[in-house]
């Protein structure tokens, strides 16, 4: 019975790990399927930010093309809700270029009054290769107010002579564009934080620190639910085929009606034999009991 039961247990784990290992990389391919077509747009980070704050934006720019190296990035900023000042952040191995627009009204902020906004920054002379991205980070101050939104359309260059716009925005009814442009959602209004700086002109100036990486973010997310979702499967599959398993032990130990009825007819007997022994040892008692009675009557008699 015993080596009926190793049996038993040994099949439905190896099916458990065959259907864990199985479900795991399909959900992980899965994931990459839908996370690819994303991650080939350009994007930016944070998606979402105060109205009227000071805030650090990081445009990622992915390499699409097999055999070209992207060579220029053009972001564009909008002037009908202009932003007073930037900063932004070198690259190694590129330079930036910063244009400006004169404003028909003067753009006040607690730094003062701004008859120029920038309108593209401009990063030229490194490459992006194949298969690989390069971020480029900017401080915005402050970002509009009165908006729901600020759309940066950008424009990239390929070393073959390629040009791609993303400068589409999504259509309601209508499916997602294949170059949508970076869009930052504006929430609540804050009081803009004051940076300090004062002067007609934008200033264009390097900001220090890094930015943030949001493709390796989200890649490594993407790992961490393919790894969770893989184990909870396991951990149900193993319980699930762990119950067939204790149901057939149980039956196994479970004695058998001829089991039964054997230890049934053995019993009665056991009584009896242990009754005809008690029996026999009091007999003798009360032999040896009435023998000594006689003898001390008789001696009386004489």
């Amino acid at each position: 019975m015993s080596i009926a039961l190793a049996s038993l247990r040994s099949h439905p784990r190896g099916r458990t790990l065959g259907r864990a290992g199985i479900v795991g990389a399909a959900t992980a391919a899965a994931m990459l399927l839908f996370a690819g077509p994303a991650l080939a747009h350009i994007t930016v980070s944070p998606t979402s930010v105060p109205a009227g704050s000071t805030t650090v934006l990081t445009f990622h720019v992915p390499n699409e093309e097999s055999k070209a190296d992207t060579v220029k990035v053009d972001i564009q900023i909008p002037t009908d809700h202009p932003i007073a000042q930037f900063l932004v952040q070198p690259v190694p191995g590129w330079t930036f270029t910063v244009k400006t627009v004169t404003l028909a009204k003067p753009l006040v902020t607690d730094d003062g009054s701004f008859s120029q906004a920038v309108s593209e920054v401009i990063w030229t002379g490194g490459k992006i290769l194949p298969g690989q991205f390069q971020s480029f980070t900017i401080s915005a101050d402050p970002m509009p107010t009165g908006e729901s939104q600020v759309v940066f359309k950008a424009i990239q260059t390929y070393s073959d002579g390629d040009v791609v716009r993303w400068i589409d925005l999504p259509q309601a009814g209508q499916p997602d564009p294949a170059h949508p442009a970076p869009v930052v959602t504006l929430t609540t209004a804050t009081a803009p934080v004051a940076t300090g700086h004062t002067g007609a002109a934008p200033t264009t100036t390097a900001a220090s620190g890094t930015g943030t990486d949001g493709l390796s973010r989200v890649l490594g997310i993407a790992g961490l639910v393919v790894g969770l979702l893989a184990l909870l499967l396991a951990l149900m599959l193993t319980m699930r085929n762990r119950r067939p398993v204790e149901a057939a032990g149980v039956r196994a130990s479970t004695p058998t009606p001829a089991a039964r009825a054997e230890a049934a007819s053995e019993q009665p007997s056991d009584r009896v034999l242990a009754g005809t022994k008690t029996s026999a040892k009091q007999g003798q008692a009360g032999a040896g009991r009435k023998a000594p009675a006689g003898g001390s009557q008789t001696r009386r008699q004489g």
